[in-house]
């Protein structure tokens, strides 16, 4: 074993740990250097290459119809930037200035509304400020237009080579335009959150949950890694009818510009579930034009006028106070009450002198109503209001609707001695009457519609269910509010004496000649708050509610018009309104047998034209009409020339060529004239014109 150098190994261990020392004490103090002194351009150099907790959105559920046709659905757009720095830094300038013209022309050609020299301004801007994010165009773009955008010059590179780059959004769209609008509900563009209606009530579930990612910089390139997947928002399937929903909006807009009305409100309920098929709130934006800017039909706190005459009667009946036959005198239509004078509207043609209790409904007499509650309820007004709440008319029918109001029926309150707080000698008798009260549309509807139901009052449904990915994940059954609002004889009492104002009384314009409508008008006076009923001209509300058909009620239906001035007729106005829904939507309904598509001048059995006989015998055998063995209808031998006039071209070319005839057409239509005669003989190489028309 050789001896161990130290005098010549020793040198070299001390050089190279004198290197390694020095070494390590320069990285020491380049690692200092950099905490220091170039901190924030290191930090600006990371944040390029790491994005963390970057939010994704997601998808927004949509908003169907109750047959799943789309009502709100969400589609992409986008705002779109150029990033002059990024084409800087990628050594891009040149190519920029070479494409200016280019890009300006195709920007002009894209976003007409913009000259290319303006889009050139623009951008110059943008380049002298080295902007990371100037604006291209100032509004959102859909997916169609991004992508013409992109296939520009410039534009075309990826975007840390171009600089063109986006922001993603989601647009709320409607494909029926503002149909339900108001229901359906709307987001704020700007913003993407919920305004209104559906949209507002079930954000949550149609929103959905954000996701989060971070994202690498990897050559050059930003990698998206998920670290919270984005939970899509689900689906809501509402009661609405589109057909319903556009039949009851047009019939109300016709009339509302007929009359020059200000607002107007139709709601269509489905009476054994409560489901609102329909429901418009039109207002007057402009000269002949309407618009739905609030949801009139469930926050509308009103005085219903004379709809409210049925829970008048309806609570007397159930009291046992009256019964159909009672009688009740109201004079020449002028009577006092209290120091007030009670009018019937044919006050000035001596009004209606002594009325059963069926009549008082059918000519909707304010004396009639108000004379039978005052009589039986004017010592014990408590009585009276305890009936109206129980028969469900003030009920609060929390609707998932944001806006919408509890009717306001005010109770009478005594004080220690005895006397009332709130009340007077006139306040019953004009209560009866609808006055003195606030009950918005959808309340007063669903009182009707218990009343087709047989007594059970439904809560009115907007939604059926909540639908994720194809699976119902959450289901909102019919719910019932009051099981039985009156005693059945009292329900089927105001079934007959509602029919009896269509088909006797002042609602005729509501009824129909094909099946039986029930309901009550209503003509009220609206108060203008601190001004009272008389600020010049007299405002007024309109109302029509009833059902049908009257004898096996499937819907309901409630129209409401606030006009200014006369004429104003509940009936006349409303309940023309109400008879165009009705027939509309029976006449959707309606289903017709083929023996009624008959026509009576035609043949029962139809002539058979030439063709395959074995096929046509088949379907005239299931169809029981007959066969095809009568030897008119046949040829009239194999081997002649078959009858094609009257025949379709098709047919009549399918006749000739299966007998190896040559054929050649002229005109269009049917065949009226034939070359070779019908029953010729048969020749080889035959050819046949057919003339058309």
């Amino acid at each position: 074993m050789a001896k161990f150098n130290y005098k010549k190994i020793m040198p070299r261990y001390r050089g190279i740990a004198i290197i390694l020392t020095l070494l390590g004490v320069s990285v020491v103090c380049r690692a200092f250097y950099i905490m220091t002194a170039q901190k924030e351009y290191w930090e600006a150099v990371a944040a390029r290459q790491k994005r963390d907790s970057v939010t994704v959105k997601p998808v927004r559920g949509n908003i169907l119809s109750c047959d799943g046709q789309l009502m709100a659905s969400s589609i992409p757009e986008f705002k779109i930037y150029m990033d002059f720095k990024a084409v800087s830094e990628a050594g891009n300038d040149s190519l920029l200035d070479d494409k200016m013209d280019s890009i300006c022309e195709g920007l002009h050609a894209i976003f007409p509304q913009r000259t290319a020299q303006q889009f050139r301004d623009s951008l110059e801007k943008g380049r002298a400020k080295m902007a990371r994010n100037w604006p291209i165009w100032p509004r959102r773009i859909d997916y169609n237009t991004y992508q013409e955008v992109k296939k520009l010059p410039v534009f075309n590179l990826v975007s840390y080579k171009g600089g063109f780059h986006k922001e993603d959004f989601d647009s709320r769209q409607r494909p029926f335009g503002s149909l339900a609008m108001r229901t359906v509900g709307d987001l704020y563009g700007g913003k993407d959150q919920a305004r209104c209606g559906l949209e507002l009530s079930y954000d949550s579930i149609l929103r959905g949950t954000n996701g989060i990612v971070h994202r690498r910089k990897v050559m050059n390139k930003f990698l998206s890694i998920t670290d919270t997947p984005p939970i899509d928002g689900a689906d809501i399937v509402t009661t609405i009818d589109v057909n319903m929903q556009d039949l009851a909006e047009r019939a109300l807009v016709d009339e509302l510009k007929l009359i020059n009305g200000k607002v107007g409100v139709a709601i269509v309920m489905e009476v054994a579930t409560g489901d609102i098929k329909a429901i418009v709130n039109m207002t007057k934006v402009g000269e002949g034009q309407y618009r739905e800017v609030k949801n009139d039909a469930v926050s509308d706190l009103l005085e219903p006028g004379s709809v409210f005459k049925t829970a008048s009667i309806m609570v007397a009946l159930d009291d046992g106070k009256v019964d159909t036959t009672y009688r009740v005198e109201t004079g020449n239509g002028v009577w006092p009450m209290y120091g007030r004078e009670m009018k019937d509207h044919n006050w000035r043609r001596g009004g209606y002198g002594t009325l059963t209790l069926p009549q008082v409904l059918q000519v909707s007499s304010n004396i009639g109503v108000s004379r039978i509650i005052d009589k039986f309820y004017h010592d014990n007004p408590e009585e009276f209001v305890d009936g109206i709440y129980r028969i469900g008319l003030a009920s609060d029918l929390h609707l998932p609707l944001v806006g919408s109001t509890a009717p306001r029926i005010r109770r009478p309150k005594r004080a220690k001695n005895g006397q009332y707080l709130n009340w007077s000698n006139t306040a019953l008798p004009w209560m009866s009457i609808g006055y003195e009260t606030q009950v918005p549309p959808i309340s007063t509807l669903t009182f009707y519609n218990a009343i087709a139901n047989n007594g059970r009052m439904m809560k009115p449904r907007f939604v059926k269910r909540i639908v994720k990915d194809g699976e119902v994940i959450q289901e909102f059954p019919p719910e019932v509010i009051k099981e039985q609002i009156a005693k059945p004889s009292t329900i089927e009492k105001m079934q007959i004496m509602l029919e009896q104002v269509v088909s006797k009384g002042l609602g005729r314009k509501a009824g129909s000649k094909s099946f039986k409508v029930a309901g009550k008008t209503g003509t009220a006076q609206i108060s203008q708050g601190a001004g009272g009923y008389k600020t010049g001209i007299t405002h007024y509300l309109l109302s029509f509610a009833g059902f049908f058909p009257a004898d096996a009620p499937r819907y309901s239906c409630i129209v409401c018009i606030q006009k200014s001035g006369l004429p104003a007729s509940g009936g006349g106005m409303s309940g023309v309104v109400f008879h165009h829904i009705a027939e509309g939507i029976m006449a959707q309904s309606l289903k017709m047998e083929v023996k009624d598509a008959r026509d009576t001048l035609s043949a029962a059995e139809p002539k058979i034209k030439d063709g395959n006989v074995a096929a046509s015998d088949y379907i005239l055998h299931n169809l029981n009409i007959g066969g095809v063995g009568k030897k008119e209808d046949r040829d009239l031998s194999a081997d002649a020339v078959p009858d094609v006039i009257g025949m379709g071209a098709s047919d009549a070319v399918y006749a000739m060529e299966r007998k190896g005839i040559n054929v050649t057409l002229h005109g269009r239509g049917k065949v009226v004239a034939q070359s070779l005669a019908a029953g010729t003989k048969l020749q080889n190489g035959q050819s046949c014109v057919l003339r058309l028309q």
